[in-house]
């Protein structure tokens, strides 16, 4: 499983933008092949950081979902309302005994 963990600091002003585009879009998201969670975090002491927290079954499924038309289309409506460049980790959950 890969746990996908984007952080995005938005301008004074954005937050309601993209919350309302993140409930827009939420169920496609859930619904991209591989997907199996998806939440949207927000900071307790900064309202204008987000992150989303989202878990696919494989990179492949992740990947699909990256370079498809649906995703450059909300992250070309997402990016503009940015005030710090946003920062991203993909990491493998490994299970211990």
């Amino acid at each position: 499983m890969i746990v996908r963990i984007v952080q995005m600091t938005f301008r004074e002003g954005a937050v309601n933008d993209f919350v309302a585009l993140f409930e827009e879009r939420k169920q496609t998201i859930r619904s991209f092949t591989g997907c199996t969670h998806l939440e949207l975090w927000q900071d307790s002491k900064q309202p204008n950081v987000f992150f989303t927290h989202s878990h696919w079954e494989t990179e492949a499924d992740l990947d699909h979902y990256r370079f498809s038309a649906f995703f450059k289309d909300t992250w070309g409506k997402t990016r503009v309302l940015f005030e710090a460049a946003p920062q991203a980790w993909s990491v493998v959950v490994r299970s211990v005994s």
